[in-house]
């Protein structure tokens, strides 16, 4: 497992836990009130540190290496899922992963980006940056979705769009407009979920749906923090403060009005209990679902086009 900082003092109760287990053979030796104590120990620990964590504490989190990515939530939760691959105009982008598949058995399109979990799938995705043909393979799912009335889920997992020349000379910015606007056109419902980070145009880009969440630990930013104090404070070092004033996470984005929900992720984070996470977000996606059911394509849009449109408006007193 990955450390972060804050999470040193359990990571060493851990590593003690172990090697009482590995004496544990010896004849004579009991070890079992010790390790209950030190769980109970742990558990304490990350309930105090879990319940005063900071916004770039969050960032750490939702960065975690350990965090379940896309593919484990699809095959956790999506059953005869077959990828498709390509734009039908350039090429293949592995970096967002996209298919038909059924979700707790009604049939469905699913995607997100995929982020890797050791340096060959990290490098085959792209570390989950899209290039153009990615947002353009998006595309194409969208328009099969509408064309056979199917639900859209997509779970986003992405630092933003790739930014190369290569990306930007095949139409980065138009490619990711184009994605917000099949979104919106769509007749189907759609159902997306942050569940690391959310990063700016490369998350809205499939993110435009009519009921939007976030992991408990997971943020949702126009910038990255490390971006943001680069060009504020002239040094990434203000991170920091750049993660607070940008208000990336579920709690922020649920108070400002700009998120539908929540999903628990249980004590630890998502890295710590992947199961249950990936299982709360399933239940979440089910419910939108059904909440949805019998409006018609119409209905849809509308509620759709309100909800993004609603965004940033004030109310004076």
């Amino acid at each position: 497992m990955s450390n972060l900082e804050f999470e040193k003092p359990v990571l060493e109760l851990e590593s003690k836990i172990r090697e009482l287990r590995a004496t544990s053979g010896e004849p004579g030796f009991s070890i079992v009130e010790e390790i209950n104590r030190m769980e109970r120990k742990i558990e304490r620990i990350l309930k105090s540190a879990y319940e005063s964590i900071s916004p770039d504490q969050k960032v750490q989190v939702a960065r975690h290496a350990d965090r379940p990515h896309f593919l484990d939530y699809a095959a956790a939760l999506v059953s005869d899922f077959t990828p498709l691959a390509g734009d039908r105009s350039f090429g293949e982008d592995k970096a967002l992963v996209g298919g038909l598949g059924r979700f707790r058995g009604r049939p469905c399109v699913v995607m997100g980006q995929e982020r890797g979990s050791d340096t060959a799938s990290r490098l085959k995705h792209n570390f989950g940056m899209a290039r153009p043909e990615g947002y353009r393979k998006a595309q194409r799912l969208m328009h099969m979705a509408d064309q056979f009335g199917l639900p859209v889920i997509t779970l986003c997992d992405t630092a933003g769009a790739y930014p190369g020349v290569d990306a930007e000379e095949r139409g980065q910015s138009e490619a990711i407009a184009r994605s917000i606007e099949t979104c919106l056109s769509l007749g189907t419902p759609i159902v997306c979920t942050i569940i690391g980070e959310g990063g700016s145009g490369g998350a809205i880009a499939i993110a435009t749906g009519n009921k939007v969440f976030m992991m408990e630990h997971a943020v949702y930013s126009v910038i990255s923090p490390e971006g943001c104090a680069s060009i504020l404070w002239r040094a990434a070092a203000h991170a920091k403060e750049a993660a607070i004033a940008l208000k990336i996470t579920a709690q922020d984005m649920l108070g400002l009005g700009l998120i539908d929900g929540i999903v628990q992720e249980g004590l630890g984070g998502a890295h710590r209990n992947r199961d249950l996470a990936i299982r709360n977000a399933g239940d979440t996606i089910e419910a939108a679902l059904k909440q949805m059911e019998g409006m018609d394509a119409q209905a849809l849009r509308q509620q759709r086009r309100e909800k993004f449109l609603a965004m940033g408006r004030i109310q004076q007193r």
